[in-house]
């Protein structure tokens, strides 16, 4: 129960430092990984000897692409349709995640693609109902 817990506050202090601007990681006390957006435990090694640290919101675009569907949640409806990639973070975890300033369309997403993996930087997106993380292009 109490790794339980231990995972619940990580996601709680997750969003509320995302509220602010600011990110939120756990870093493992064993091995020295990182986990985003935070858990209980590490995702490389397992142990639950982990504690949150700020990261930098720094990260390299590795893939974009846009949704073509409806939106997936009612909270993204209002900013539909958007563009969606994949980003590693300076500090190495790769996140999904929206992109900021980018149209949605294949010509955009084609000169993304040709201007290869680019710098990013982390935004909050604020919904209705909760904070959402958002980067956007910095070259």
């Amino acid at each position: 129960m109490e790794q339980a817990t231990q995972g619940a506050n990580a996601i709680r202090a997750y969003y509320e430092a995302l509220a602010t601007g600011s990110l939120l990681a756990s870093v493992c006390l064993d091995c020295g990984g990182h986990t985003f957006p935070p858990t209980g435990c590490c995702e490389h090694c397992g142990s639950w000897k982990v504690e949150l640290q700020p990261i930098s919101g720094e990260a390299t675009l590795l893939y974009a692409t846009h949704n073509i569907t409806p939106a997936c949640h009612p909270r993204f409806e209002k900013i539909a349709p958007y563009v969606y990639g994949h980003l590693r973070l300076k500090e190495g975890p790769v996140v999904q995640a929206i992109v900021l300033g980018v149209e949605p369309t294949p010509q955009q997403l084609q000169r993304l693609f040709d201007r290869g993996p680019l710098p990013a930087r982390a935004e909050t997106l604020r919904m209705d109902d909760l904070p959402v993380l958002a980067f956007r292009i910095i070259a």
